[in-house]
């Protein structure tokens, strides 16, 4: 019996330290839930579409290249340098044998 009333009491301390948090929240933002945001001191850029496809791009040419060994990542670095990163993509992903995926 006393156990069980040790655990209710310490149920209630918890809902009752939620019921305050629940209580800063709307008496300080008027009502409105305001998530909290970690921030790392640093505001986010402002990416532009062509710097954005620019980063999706190279995204898929390192995905491929993960996947290659060590000559054919040779191969495709030299298509890289010449013809630039869509056509290295390409050959990865002709070596890799996956047409339809490109």
């Amino acid at each position: 019996m006393h156990t069980e009333i040790r655990n209710l009491r310490t149920s209630f301390r918890k809902v009752e330290r939620s019921l305050q948090r629940i209580a800063e929240i709307i008496t300080h933002h008027d009502g409105r839930m305001i998530p909290k945001v970690e921030s790392n001191g640093r505001a986010r850029p402002r990416l532009s579409a062509k710097s954005r496809a620019s980063l999706a791009l190279q995204g898929r040419y390192m995905g491929y290249m993960r996947q290659l060994n060590l000559k054919q990542k040779t191969q495709v670095r030299k298509v890289k340098e010449a013809k630039g990163v869509r056509f290295a993509i390409h050959k990865a992903v002709r070596i890799l044998g996956k047409e339809s995926a490109a």
